[in-house]
């Protein structure tokens, strides 16, 4: 059965028409100021403080319509570099859109590597272009080489028109670069596992997850999430609708992983209503669970000073302000002064994770 949900939350696309016209708007802007002998300045929404950001349950966090800006200003040592990047840049997306043409950001910055010097700054200029002209990245038609993967019931066609069964890989499949080119997703899945590490995911492959919880779909960004593994969530849960779950390490950087895909990123908080996912529930590891499950001491890991100051990071964070249920687990490992890996619940039994814990906390909740 294919599984339809509604697709009004789907991420729409931006024509190549409207893409050039933004880009040519953003070149008529610099040429004016030059013309009244002003130097030209390149302004875009600050990306980089949390002041800057609103949170809404429905969307996660968002760009304030009325926040602060940061500029690139041609008449500063500091910038003038990263301004004529900048627009070096622009050309080469507007090349791109109007040829109807794609590369990756690798290729992007092996096209002049001297010039950007390393790939770091053509992500950050990429990022600044769709956040100045508030188109989303796929639109500007740079795309990101994936390193997600994904795993049980889920059949699809690529826009390359090759057919994907992802029950037939042991080890998963990789998440295509072209979500939106994705067509006829088939499913019967009941829920989605969003898994923090690859080593957790292939371990509860090798464990046969697929089979003792069935039918689902599992999915892994490798760590923190690239923007095709939160893509591919975003649009599973549009088509299919149903119950996701994170299982992320009970430590400050597994909820901040498992943030990102639930309340989404400040870097890319432009585009939170195309790549969050408020309806993921944490459902383990949770630092409740470490003392209700008695781990035992030798499994787990102290805090280090880096770890707490991450943790309070995030008890000041909007998102987990406006949910007390986070903050009180946050609490709970902040008290404990530790930590646990998901493997920590090897401890226990070796198979206890795919075996007794994950079918019991979907079986009887558990989850927040």
């Amino acid at each position: 059965m294919n599984i339809q949900g509604t697709k009004r939350d789907r991420a729409e696309r931006i024509s190549a028409s409207q893409v050039m016209l933004l880009l040519e708007g953003v070149i008529k802007d610099v040429v004016r100021m030059i013309s009244k002998n002003e130097p030209p300045v390149l302004s875009m929404a600050s990306r980089t403080s949390w002041d800057n950001i609103r949170y809404t349950e429905g969307v996660g966090v968002q760009l304030k319509k009325d926040g602060k800006t940061s500029s690139i200003r041609f008449n500063s040592l500091t910038s003038v570099n990263k301004f004529a990047l900048t627009l070096k840049v622009i050309s080469i997306i507007y090349k791109l859109v109007q040829t109807d043409s794609y590369c990756t950001k690798r290729d992007l910055y092996y096209q002049d590597p001297h010039l950007f010097t390393n790939q770091a700054v053509v992500d950050d200029i990429v990022d600044n272009v769709s956040c100045m002209i508030q188109v989303p990245r796929w639109d500007l038609h740079v795309l990101a080489t994936s390193k997600g993967c994904v795993a049980g019931d889920l059949k699809y066609t690529e826009a390359d028109m090759n057919y994907v069964d992802c029950s037939l890989s042991p080890s998963g499949v990789m998440i295509p670069m072209d979500i939106f080119g994705i067509k006829n997703l088939r499913s019967d899945a009941k829920a989605i596992f969003v898994i923090e590490k690859d080593a957790t995911f292939q371990r509860l492959l090798d464990d046969n997850v697929t089979r003792k919880i069935s039918p689902c779909i599992y999915i892994t960004g490798k760590g923190f999430p690239d923007v095709n593994t939160r893509l591919m969530l975003k649009r599973l849960w549009d088509e299919f609708k149903i119950p996701i779950f994170g299982l992320v390490d009970a430590d400050p950087h597994g909820i901040e992983i498992l943030s990102i895909y639930k309340f989404g990123s400040k870097a890319l908080s432009f585009e939170a209503h195309n790549l969050t996912v408020p309806a993921i529930k944490w459902l383990g590891v949770l630092p409740s669970d470490i003392q209700r499950l008695n781990v035992p001491n030798s499994a787990l890991i102290p805090l280090t000073k880096p770890d707490v100051d991450k943790a309070r990071d995030l008890l000041r964070r909007p998102y987990i302000l406006q949910n007390p249920v986070w903050k009180q687990e946050i609490d709970i490992m902040l008290r404990m002064g530790l930590k646990a890996e998901i493997q920590c619940l090897a401890s226990i039994s070796m198979n206890f994770l795919s075996e007794v814990y994950l079918p019991n906390k979907v079986r009887y909740g558990g989850w927040i």
